[in-house]
């Protein structure tokens, strides 16, 4: 493979620590050290100002504005406008002087400067001693923590401790809804009410556009305060402050701040606005020690259920719980009209927007952690799906045609390479109801909402593929994979099986309820118009898909003509030229057989049980070397299958590319943002990889297999309200229910009831 890693943080299990300053790795830092709770976010950057690179980001989940700025297209289908998750109020903003002079860590003498993200309580610390011109030193420490579950309120401590002086320092802190959207260099907000009164500072932005707002509103609880005045500017309000100093004494100043987003345009400013308020009277009430209190406590019990143990490999175990970490902060199932944007809430590249990726990597984490959340991620499909429909439209489809980027359901990628040639969006949605449902057993679901979205899809799929006039078969033209590197191919491979997937399962789901469920079976007829001559074009279509395998070599071909396109090494790719797309001109990316992210080795991962162990090795074989892993996707899906081919070295390495592609910025854009569907994409690298789990089949089964490296690890699912230990060392497999239950599974293909008296099994030799 030929990225490597770029080791900057110090190892520590439960911390993600920096050691001194790197402006040149500012960004990237920013991104690393980001806080959110889904509902918010907020990059790790400098709140006391520095003039060095910085994405100065404060997100909001599902708060987003219009872009109007594409060149419209004479072409129909093409989208001429899009929306992003927009820049939002700065509410760390903060000034500090001593002697006129002002701190900034680009022109200010510092030293031990120390940054720590604690993974374990859910905080960022950062501090440093500054030494002014004056010849003062002070030392400066941050904290900042978002409230797990209120959710609208973020804390910020600053403590001063003069080490050579007494004297006062004045500090600014406040505000800004003047925030710069970095990627389109704009303020996108309108204020609509600013005011300070009874000591709390608040103002209202309302976007340009989307007419969304956000209330944001604080107040302050410092010792030593010799004045206070309001400072307010266009877009700033806040307070000037001047506080007395002790050598050798800590002074602290709190600030507690409520964020409260209101996305219905029918309710007024008033309403806002006072609920704003009483937020920030209630929290300040409360205080910050108490919220950060109650804020570990939670932490603690997330990961009383979330992690995952690894003894043996500080490197990795870091990683790990860092990508678990920051999946629960990215989404927990909070609000169903939220999803999972690409970035998250750390960052602008792909404008938080939600893609297939959601329901096919980062689904299973909440599957087997929290059903809620999981079933909440398809609701918000549905709820968008009269959107869905419209999309369809504007490609001449019928049905619906999930769109490719997202954050309100509408189609918001302007590339009609990608917008109107990928539908794994679709099987996606499609692939995950099934998954849900196989694990949750919602029929109630299924009946409803689940399969009013298969039977659009799955019209959609119909009208949108075609008949060859050779073969007579059935299949997708003019498409694009998740291998984004081939585009306008014919029946690539992965289109084309998800498709027949699709079919079935909407068929299969549609039997059973005519059998088990006979009224919700007419209100869905009344519903979507479906009937039995429909039912049969779905299953003709399904019957005579075109699935291009060579039956001499077993190999699945990609697309049509894949096997006939100039071969790269792509070993010999120069590590400078990453990511591809900023080095290599656009077209010179399509024109060999080099490989984005897996399309074969996908679809046999999502459906395992399908396929033996030769068809799985010699595929695997094929695409591995092909593929330059440009995705975040990439790295997992190989490791997993190198685990189940028993390449257990090669599982390990691209494991460690997976759980540490952004601490150690693989591929060198951690700095727009981290790799949320990396991120979930290395939990279940360790469950689907190493543990050897699959969820595909009748029976959850376990084929479990350790690295060399590790002494052991243990990680936990819930599984049929079950919650399952499963503890490997370098002989056993320990496997026990720790909530007094009981479920059926399978290990290395035998059947096991499992209880809390556990069952211990010996790893067979082929899986050490």
């Amino acid at each position: 493979m030929a990225k490597i890693a770029d080791i900057y943080y110090k190892l520590d299990p439960w911390k993600v620590i920096e050691e001194g300053f790197d402006s040149n790795r500012s960004m990237t830092s920013e991104s690393i050290f980001s806080l959110g709770n889904e509902y918010m976010g907020i990059r790790g950057y400098f709140e006391e100002s520095s003039d060095c690179d910085s994405l100065q980001g404060s997100y909001f989940n599902g708060v987003y504005e219009y872009s109007n700025d594409i060149n419209k297209s004479a072409y129909k289908g093409i989208v001429d406008h899009t929306h992003f998750m927009v820049n939002s109020v700065d509410w760390l903003l903060t000034r500090i002087f001593i002697d006129g002079e002002q701190l900034n860590l680009s022109t200010s003498n510092y030293d031990s400067f120390l940054r720590v993200l604690d993974l374990r309580e859910g905080t960022l610390t950062r501090e440093y001693v500054w030494h002014t011109v004056s010849g003062k030193s002070l030392k400066v420490k941050f904290l900042r923590f978002l409230n797990m579950d209120r959710v609208s309120e973020g804390f910020q401590r600053i403590t001063f401790e003069p080490i050579n002086f007494c004297g006062s320092i004045e500090l600014v802190m406040g505000l800004n809804f003047g925030t710069i959207h970095a990627s389109r260099q704009k303020n996108y907000w309108n204020i609509v009410k600013k005011e300070e009164n009874d000591d709390i500072a608040a103002m209202i932005g309302e976007t340009l556009t989307s007419s969304q707002r956000v209330f944001s509103g604080f107040r302050l609880k410092a010792d030593h305060i010799i004045s206070k005045n309001v400072y307010e500017s266009d877009k700033i309000i806040g307070y000037r402050l001047l506080l007395t100093l002790t050598q050798g004494e800590i002074t602290s100043i709190d600030k507690l701040v409520s964020n409260i987003v209101l996305k219905d345009t029918s309710v007024g400013n008033d309403y806002l606005w006072n609920a704003g308020i009483n937020a920030v009277k209630e929290q300040s009430d409360k205080g910050l020690v108490l919220a950060l209190k109650d804020n570990v406590t939670l932490w603690n019990n997330i990961w009383d259920r979330l992690d995952i143990e690894i003894e043996g490999d500080e490197k990795n175990q870091q990683g790990i719980r860092f990508c678990i970490f920051q999946m629960q902060q990215t989404y927990h199932g909070q609000n169903p009209s939220n999803n999972i944007g690409a970035k998250g809430l750390t960052g602008e590249a792909y404008n938080g927007h939600a893609f297939w990726d959601t329901e096919t990597y980062c689904l299973p984490f909440y599957l087997f952690n929290n059903l809620k959340a999981a079933k909440n991620l398809l609701e918000f499909r549905y709820s968008n799906l009269d959107k869905a429909i419209e999309r369809a439209k504007m490609l001449d489809g019928e049905g619906a045609c999930y769109p490719v980027a997202t954050l309100n359901g509408e189609e918001a990628c302007d590339l009609w390479q990608h917008a109107s040639l990928q539908f794994q969006p679709s099987t996606g949605v499609a692939y995950g109801i099934r998954h849900y449902v196989h694990i949750s057993g919602d029929k109630e679901f299924l009946y409803t909402h689940g399969i009013e979205m298969l039977v659009q899809i799955s019209r959609f799929l119909k009208s949108r593929g075609a008949w060859s006039q050779l073969s007579n078969k059935f299949g997708f033209f003019s498409v694009m994979g998740p291998d984004e590197f081939h585009m306008m191919v014919n029946n690539n491979c992965y289109t084309n099986f998800m498709a027949k997937k699709t079919f079935n399962y909407t068929l299969e789901v549609l039997v059973e309820m005519k059998e088990n469920s006979p009224l919700q079976y007419d209100d869905l007829q009344r519903k979507t118009g479906v009937d039995e001559n429909e039912l049969q074009c779905f299953k003709k279509c399904s019957d005579n898909m075109l699935l291009l395998l060579d039956e001499n070599s077993g190999i699945y071909e990609q697309h049509e003509g894949y096997f006939n396109l100039p071969h790269i090494d792509v070993d010999t790719i120069p590590v400078e030229e990453f990511p591809l797309y900023y080095n290599w001109s656009y077209d010179r990316i399509y024109r060999t057989d080099m490989i984005k992210q897996p399309d074969v080795l996908m679809f046999m991962f999502l459906f395992n049980e399908e396929f033996n162990f030769e068809c799985k090795k010699v595929n695997y074989e094929y695409y591995e070397p092909r593929t330059i892993h440009e995705s975040s996707l990439s790295p997992s899906i190989h490791s997993i299958f190198a685990s189940e081919l028993q390449k257990h070295e090669e599982a390990f390495d691209f494991f460690g590319f997976a759980t540490r592609l952004d601490l150690d910025n693989y591929n060198r854009n951690t700095n727009e943002g981290l790799h949320t569907t990396s991120l979930a994409g290395a939990w279940v690298n360790i469950v689907y990889g190493f543990g050897g789990m699959r969820s595909d089949g009748e029976m959850l089964k376990f084929n479990p297999s350790i690295p060399k490296a590790w002494s052991s690890y243990s990680f936990r699912i819930t599984y049929k309200d079950a919650v399952i230990l499963i503890k490997v060392d370098k002989r056993n497999v320990n496997l026990k229910v720790i909530n007094q239950k009981a479920v059926t599974i399978k290990i290395y293909d035998e059947k096991y009831i499992i209880d809390s008296n556990g069952v211990t099994i010996e790893i067979p030799n082929c899986w050490r």
